[in-house]
């Protein structure tokens, strides 16, 4: 046996002894660590391993209150977040409390140290600029950052500072994990004090490079630009899983540059061939570089990020460069840039469409418009009969009820979305049917809604915005609501427009 399975085996017997001596017992006689995901422990249900593909009874009899305070008290201390750790090793323990903050259930994640995965993107991180990494929960993003850490300290002998604010990235206890190599380590007490730990990481340890896991503030966001402007590599994952989620991001696209709008006179808009209004970056990126990892061996990498952004706020967004891994381990550049479809969680693939949706959990009623708006040939069921695919919520499909089982039973692809929202649903079923739904104009709605809304935030005051039909204005107010702020259509078309305001205004006023 190699050394680096002994020491899977090793991180993975430190998370078995944290079980019950019954369930500890049963992992080892009834699963094979290197295949082991996680361990759901739910009180008043039965505990169970999830390995690729299916499920594991570790016992006959439910969880009980003493099992669950077993593992609480063999793993490390639970923070703000929820989340403990084992030391030395990259496991997660996340916990789901009642009223009263007593534990009533437990996920224990396995967490493992994948070498390689940075090699996709090495003579970029190599060379000094800021990367940006964005994908989908579970697609590998964490990873590539300890990989990226890594690289940059022992091999190139770069002093590299993590801001570890879950522990995700070097693992529980006061000794990091060895996979983030000679990096040093800052932990986050609490996840709102990130902004302030990345500023002390620049002020008072000298990086030539900083590592931070999920940028999802406005203060991290502005903290991230502090540490860009004093010259520090900066190395990130934030909230979106495309270039377009963050232009139309309010909180977010700071990290592009900002977006305002700008009202040209007569002559410079004939001159450049546009409306008066136009959108317009405001500073330059915080990042040089922008990835999407859209699978574990395949990105889009979005360079020089400046130019990109401002293509697409002036119109069609360029085409991003395309990588992959062969299995072998070469970098293949410049492949079909097509992405595949995928979806919050590992689904199973079909080639043929699936003409009818099931939702769980999920209102049918925004899965009908989104289909209206989309015009997808597509059935809203009440049931799996017939159902190609089915879409459902993250909480939902951690339950595992009886439907979703069901339908992995019969090898449905399940996509899973963040929220029960119309723009979540929409974007769902645009990567199911690969629909193109962010062109050129609905880009350049959304980035100046954006940019509105980020105005109304910090001044209060009412803000009309650009003419759009009506499809755009919908998108529009979405956007608006999922920010909670207000608007209102006026005018008359093809002149109406939305006025964005702070505080919900008197419809009869």
């Amino acid at each position: 046996m190699s050394s680096r399975a002994s020491n899977w085996d090793e991180e993975i017997e430190l998370l078995a002894r944290a079980l019950p001596t019954d369930l500890a017992r049963a992992l080892h006689e009834r699963t094979d660590p290197g295949e082991l995901l996680e361990i759901v422990l739910d009180l008043g249900r039965e505990p169970e391993a999830r390995v690729p593909g299916r499920e594991v009874l570790l016992a006959d009899r439910p969880v009980s209150g003493s099992d669950l305070d077993h593992v609480a008290n063999n793993v490390g201390q639970f923070g703000d977040d929820n989340r403990a750790g084992i030391e030395r090793t990259l496991h997660r323990v996340s916990a789901i409390r009642n009223r009263s903050g007593r534990i009533t259930g437990l996920t224990m994640r396995v967490g493992r140290a994948v070498t390689g995965t940075g090699e996709i993107i090495r003579d970029i991180v190599i060379s000094g600029q800021s990367i940006l990494l964005l994908g989908r929960p579970g697609i590998g993003k964490t990873t590539m950052l300890r990989e990226c850490a890594r690289l940059l300290a022992d091999e190139l002998r770069k002093r590299v500072v993590i801001v570890d604010t879950s522990n995700e990235i070097g693992g529980d206890g006061d000794i990091p994990h060895p996979g983030i190599g000679r990096a040093r380590r800052m932990q986050v007490r609490t996840p709102l004090l990130q902004h302030a730990v990345m500023i002390e990481a620049v002020e008072n340890h000298m990086p030539e490079v900083i590592v931070i896991d999920e940028i999802g503030t406005e203060l991290e966001a502005g903290a991230a630009r502090t540490i860009a402007e004093r010259g520090v590599q900066l190395i990130a994952t934030a909230h979106g899983q495309t270039l377009e989620n963050l232009l139309v991001n309010p909180t977010l696209n700071d990290l592009l540059g900002g977006i305002q709008s700008v009202t040209l006179s007569d002559e410079e808009a004939r001159r450049r061939g546009t409306q008066k209004s136009v959108l317009e970056r405001k500073a330059p990126p915080t990042f040089d570089v922008l990835v999407e990892i859209q699978d574990r061996d395949r990105v889009a990498i979005h360079m020089p990020l400046a130019e990109i952004v401002d293509t697409a706020l002036r119109g069609p967004m360029l085409t991003p460069k395309i990588r992959m891994r062969t299995r072998d381990g070469r970098v293949i550049s410049n492949v079909d840039a097509t992405p595949a479809i995928v979806a919050e969680a590992p689904v199973i693939s079909s080639n043929n469409k699936p003409l009818g949706i099931f939702p769980y959990g999920v209102s049918r009623h925004h899965v009908e418009q989104s289909i209206r708006d989309l015009d997808l040939p597509v059935r809203v069921l009440g049931n799996l009969d017939g159902a190609g695919a089915v879409l459902t919520l993250k909480n939902h499909y951690r339950r595992r009820p009886d439907s979703l089982r069901q339908a992995e039973s019969r090898g449905l692809p399940i996509h899973i979305l963040k929220s029960n929202s119309v723009t979540q649903i929409r974007d769902a079923l645009t990567r199911i049917y690969g629909v193109d739904r962010h062109d050129e104009a609905t880009t350049r709605a959304l980035a100046e809604a954006a940019a509105a809304i980020k105005q109304v935030k910090s001044t209060l005051r009412p803000i009309e915005i650009s003419p759009q039909n009506a499809y755009l204005r919908r998108l529009q107010h979405q956007l608006v609501a999922e920010n909670e702020l207000s608007a209102r259509s006026t005018g008359k078309e093809p002149q109406r427009r939305l006025r964005i305001t702070p505080a919900p205004e008197d419809p009869l006023g």
